[in-house]
């Protein structure tokens, strides 16, 4: 079993997503803005946010956003202990059956239609 080498993972990952923003910084512009948002409301200190999403990294399943708000939580004061009992909290509850992975995962998995019909073969 290969095992992922995550602060490798995390700056490839950052790494794209810069490039990505070069090609269409107002994406990136947008996403920033509504991140900066959610932090405004001032409900939740920081380290509590970070582990709400580490949580629904989690969930989704999301690679890059986990090795992302790890690293966010523990930049916020998250101790390891914090970050287990966040993954104990969801592991449980978590189903194994590869039916149950979110669609983006599976995506790749799933065999391309045979044909698409163009929209003269419609009419």
């Amino acid at each position: 079993m290969h095992m992922l080498d995550w602060n490798t993972y995390r700056q490839q990952l950052l790494a794209g997503v810069g490039g990505f923003g070069k090609l269409n910084p107002d994406i990136i512009k947008g996403y920033t803005t509504l991140s900066r948002a959610g932090q405004k409301a001032g409900h939740l200190d920081e380290k509590t946010r970070e582990l709400i999403a580490l949580a629904v990294a989690i969930t989704l399943r999301c690679d890059g956003c986990i090795t992302v708000h790890t690293a966010e939580a523990r930049e916020r004061g998250a101790t390891r202990e914090e970050i287990a009992e966040v993954l104990v909290l969801r592991s449980p509850s978590m189903p194994a059956r590869p039916s149950s992975i979110p669609p983006a995962r599976s995506t790749h998995s799933t065999p391309p239609p045979k044909s698409i019909p163009t929209p003269e073969e419609n009419s």
